[in-house]
């Protein structure tokens, strides 16, 4: 009996590109959806929502500090914060979610385009976490690098098959 076929390095490229792009595509609609939601919803049905979540886990733990941070922070969450907030996560996210439909899509231009997109967050992320040192920032900049070199590899396929379509036509 004949063992399965390992798949190619191409088709494993291929298969990582599309695997991220659908996690890509699940968090940045999830950011723009949030935004928009912070957009639309008054400051007051939020503050509630919080202090609802939290309440009970800082009774049944009062030194819980990560509810207690959270009620503290909305305690300082006024109306111009929130729409600062509404419109960074609306567009941030609505920019990201065009960058992917396009490469979904395979429009040539939106590769370059998508990668110097990240190319820009991936600066601004290490520029915020010289500031604020959070690992999360590495993390979002290390998956935003992985993607661009990803990017890159299926931007070569893809104008190496369309040149050799284009050949035979």
């Amino acid at each position: 009996m004949k063992p399965p076929a390992r798949p190619s390095r191409a088709s494993l490229l291929h298969w990582l590109f599309e695997t991220s792009l659908a996690i890509k595509g699940l968090l940045c609609s999830a950011e723009f959806l949030a935004g928009f939601g912070l957009l639309v919803t008054p400051n007051a049905p939020i503050a509630r929502l919080i202090y609802w979540l939290t309440h009970f886990q800082i009774a049944e733990t009062p030194t819980d500090t990560l509810a207690a941070w959270t009620q503290r922070a909305m305690e300082g969450f006024p109306v111009a914060t929130q729409d600062f907030y509404g419109w960074y996560l609306a567009l941030h996210g609505g920019l990201k979610l065009a960058m992917v439909v396009m490469l979904w899509a395979r429009i040539l231009w939106a590769y370059p385009a998508a990668m110097a997109v990240l190319a820009g967050f991936v600066i601004y992320q290490i520029f915020e976490f010289q500031h604020s040192g959070s690992p999360f920032l590495l993390l979002l900049a290390f998956f935003d690098l992985l993607m661009i070199g990803l990017i890159w590899q299926e931007y070569k396929a893809l104008k190496v098959k369309r040149a050799a379509k284009a050949a035979t036509t």
